[in-house]
């Protein structure tokens, strides 16, 4: 199994876990447009507190032992000749090919360019705008634009903060109304000014929004934390549009092998399995895809095993910080219940650090 290839396109967080799982036990390539791996969870701190420019930011050279890393774009993926092709003209031969290329995020948690550099200097840019702003609009009252609004209000007290959401509660799509509530009480006592129901859109003044009943609200700053969009363009423009359904996820069986194919895999966001977009869910579909990787390489013909099949997650904790010392965790719990933690453990699990000590002992390096 160790003369085969596998070619992984894409090192955010399922590439980079079944990249490391595979590595020494095939040939794996991971290939990424980025010089760095990017630690999203980190990145909305990192666009208002200059504390934090630098720490999304984790070099990749010390994830692969045996492996490689190739830094460049896949502009296609050669089925007939089992070849990956680069922008640079490079072909990467496969026996497998695994398709983790992720979604692409609302700025400010998005990696702008392709060097650390180059997305540094795209959060300095929100922080300064941030740091002179008198009004922040975020819109949408998720997970992440909850987040946000609480970033910006820790950072900026004495400005006008807004949080609008086109839902009747926050964090609705959580299926935890309690949650949605410590959210708002924390927010509300902290002045951030709270729109629900509030469907937004750009009003037809510089600086102004409008919702769908019609009321203006003037804002100098705005941030939009309403999806994110799976990045499989390139797929399309390749010829594959047919690996895509409608929302433009890449369409997989319950191995997480792309319909139709044996040998090409895709996980983590990019895929249209139907569960919450997090990152535990991603590293989950990675140990899977690499188990299956693994029992496709080592049999053949009629004694080729069977792979396991994924079961999607539709229940996993989920932490919200309000900044580096509080937030709500939902820990679901047996017989379908949710329960609501408040700052203390949410503070320890993740809004202090924001699991970038974790990241970075992943990728090879110490935790500091």
């Amino acid at each position: 199994m160790r003369d085969r290839d596998v070619v992984v396109i894409g090192g955010g967080y399922a590439g980079v876990r079944l990249a490391k799982r595979l590595d020494g036990q095939a040939r794996v390539t991971l290939v990424d447009r980025k010089e760095v791996f990017f630690h999203r969870v980190a990145s909305l701190r990192a666009g208002v507190d200059p504390e934090w420019t630098g720490a999304p930011f984790i070099p990749y050279d010390r994830l692969l032992t045996n492996g490689r890393m190739a830094v460049g774009k896949v502009v296609r993926i050669d089925t007939s000749e089992r070849q990956v092709a680069l922008a640079t003209g490079e072909r990467l031969p496969y026996d497998v090919v695994v398709v983790a290329t992720g979604a692409d995020y609302p700025e400010p948690a998005r990696f702008t360019g392709t060097t650390p550099e180059e997305a540094a200097k795209s959060f300095a840019e929100h922080q300064q705008n941030i740091a002179t702003a008198e009004h922040a609009l975020v819109v949408g009252g998720g997970p992440s634009g909850v987040e946000l609004a609480a970033e910006i209000r820790l950072a900026r007290p004495d400005a006008r903060v807004t949080l609008a959401h086109s839902g009747p509660a926050l964090l609705h799509s959580t299926g935890s109304a309690r949650a949605g509530r410590k959210a708002r009480a924390w927010l509300e006592s902290h002045d951030v000014e709270i729109r629900l129901d509030s469907f937004m859109s750009p009003g037809n003044d510089f600086g102004t929004y409008r919702d769908a009943r019609g009321n203006i609200i003037d804002a100098d700053l705005s941030f939009w934390t309403t999806g994110t969009t799976p990045n499989t363009l390139w797929l399309r423009l390749a010829g594959h549009g047919d690996w895509l359904n409608s929302a433009g996820q890449v369409k997989v069986d319950k191995a997480l092998r792309v319909e139709g194919w044996k040998n090409v895999f895709a996980v983590g966001d990019v895929n249209n399995i139907s569960e919450l977009k997090l990152t535990p869910a991603a590293l989950a579909q990675a140990d899977l895809a690499a188990h299956n990787i693994r029992t496709y390489l080592q049999s053949s013909g009629k004694h080729r095993k069977e792979p396991r099949f994924y079961r999607p997650i539709h229940r996993t904790p989920l932490i919200v910080p309000f900044g580096s010392a509080g937030g709500v965790t939902m820990l679901p719990v047996p017989g379908g219940e949710t329960a609501v933690l408040g700052g203390r453990t949410s503070t320890l699990a993740k809004a202090k650090n924001l699991m970038t000590p974790y990241m970075r002992r992943q990728l090879g390096y110490t935790a500091a």
